[in-house]
């Protein structure tokens, strides 16, 4: 099938009943940990069960508010910020540059660690963010980024499934970091999309991100 008829029929899919988590790839940030996430790592903190945020998901959301992410496997819901995580991204200024660590950092096993840099969350006092992003992967690109980790394992039967949960102000999809850009283009074999590598995207993402760091 071509991109346009691949896009087409994602779109058409219906909202699932009960949305899957993709717990061996390990992208969701619920903590304290559950059995899927090995230790915290830079991203958004949920405090809860999965089971209870996708069922406040599914009744604050339905198909129509599935918006297009940047390849046709992947769709975004936007919706207010109902558990109080705090916002993992601030602003670089002359108060917050001492603070800014770098190394390299994985977020699963089976990924390559790629050089990062952080602000230790500890060393931040954080506020709650406006919104979330909940960021959706089709059953199929699930399937395929575990298969080509050597992931094993049964997948439940549901179209969609959430692969992150990003707490931000913006009710729009903020760009991703430079480095998720490469790790996606590097291929599923080291835990990225496979989607290519755009450069207005990636010049995008770098004017985004050289102005901001994560919490870690």
């Amino acid at each position: 099938a071509t991109t346009e008829s691949r896009k087409e029929e994602n779109h058409q899919r219906p909202w699932p009943e009960r949305p899957l988590y993709e717990l061996a790839v390990q992208r969701s940030r619920f903590n304290p940990p559950c059995h899927y996430e090995l230790k915290p790592i830079a991203g958004t903190r949920i405090h809860g069960s999965p089971s209870e945020f996708e069922q406040r998901i599914n009744e604050m959301c339905s198909g129509k508010d599935l918006k297009e992410g940047y390849a046709p496997f992947c769709k975004h819901v936007f919706v207010p910020n109902f558990v109080g995580a705090l916002c993992p991204v601030v602003k670089i200024s002359p108060k917050v540059e001492p603070l800014i660590k770098t190394g390299y950092k994985a977020r699963t096993p089976k990924e390559l660690p790629v050089l990062s840099r952080w602000i230790p969350i500890e060393k931040y006092e954080a506020k709650p963010s406006k919104m979330l992003d909940v960021i959706l992967y089709s059953r199929e690109q699930i399937i395929e980024e575990r298969k080509a980790m050597g992931i094993e394992g049964e997948i439940p039967d549901a179209p969609w499934g959430i692969i992150s949960i990003k707490a931000q102000d913006e009710d729009f999809e903020t760009p991703m970091q430079p480095i998720t850009m490469l790790r996606n283009a590097l291929g599923k074999e080291e835990g990225g999309s496979g989607v290519p590598l755009e450069r207005e995207k990636y010049l995008e993402s770098v004017k985004y991100w050289e102005a901001r760091v994560p919490l870690a």
